[in-house]
């Protein structure tokens, strides 16, 4: 078990590195690039708003029936924002894409190796690594903090929802609220996180579908793995993400 963690951690850190010596070479597949930042964001977005407007309106339904024991729901749209902002929407939306993107590159990637694609691509005097991995790699981490920022928008409307729901709170007045309780130590740690959750999310598909094994039946476990070791990541990177902002004083 250790040996083989060993053994995965090595190789998917010679991956990532092989990744920074392409990422600055002289060509690059750019065509290829903006394709996948949009196959990436239009895949994604749809279930990314519904969840972000879900989560906005179960957090300010959940959260108002305690501020009111304690006499405080006024400090309701105060607090829903920045437990939004700050933790919940980018995790949410990059478990989500964890299980969205990182699973459908580990996939796509896991069948063109069981198809010898990669190798055709090889053999043809196309570099497959730059043209299939690095192109995704940047895509979903380029996408990762656009998709995120649109979660916190929706995930705010959706508190807004929640708010009015049993109390009725004017628009203007839910997000003068809102805007003098979040303040720039809270949105720029939370967009710089979201950088590493996307890089880490197509870096962890890619290789999971990169070097599929067992042809077709290996496409399944490629997918599967991608996710789970994806989301862990997310999880680690976030606590590191944490520690580092309290560090800094800017939690």
């Amino acid at each position: 078990m250790l040996n083989q963690l060993l053994t995965e951690t090595g190789e998917l850190s010679r991956f990532t590195g092989r990744f920074f010596v392409n990422l600055f070479g002289k060509r690059q597949e750019w065509e290829e690039f903006l394709r996948q930042c949009y196959w990436t964001g239009n895949r994604s977005l749809p279930l990314v708003g519904i969840t972000a407007l879900i989560m906005g309106l179960v957090l300010t339904i959940q959260s108002r029936p305690t501020l009111v024991e304690f006499g405080a729901e006024s400090l309701l749209p105060a607090m829903v924002s920045v437990s939004l902002v700050r933790e919940i929407s980018p995790v949410i939306t990059a478990l989500i894409c964890a299980g969205k993107i990182g699973s459908g590159m580990g996939a796509e990637l896991g069948s063109m190796r069981a198809t010898e694609q990669i190798d055709a691509m090889d053999v043809s005097g196309t570099d497959p690594y730059k043209y299939l991995v690095v192109t995704r790699v940047l895509a979903t981490t380029l996408m990762l903090p656009v998709l995120s920022s649109l979660s916190n928008a929706i995930s705010l409307y959706g508190g807004f929802l929640g708010v009015n729901i049993r109390g009725s709170v004017s628009w203007s007045l839910y997000w003068t609220q809102v805007f003098n309780a979040i303040g720039f130590s809270d949105v720029i740690p939370a967009l710089i996180k979201t950088f590493f959750f996307g890089f880490a999310i197509g870096m962890v598909g890619c290789y999971k579908g990169y070097y599929s094994k067992k042809g077709t039946e290996g496409v399944g476990r490629s997918a599967n793995s991608a996710v789970v070791l994806a989301s862990l990541l997310v999880f680690i990177i976030d606590l590191i993400a944490v520690q580092i902002s309290d560090l800094l004083g800017l939690t």
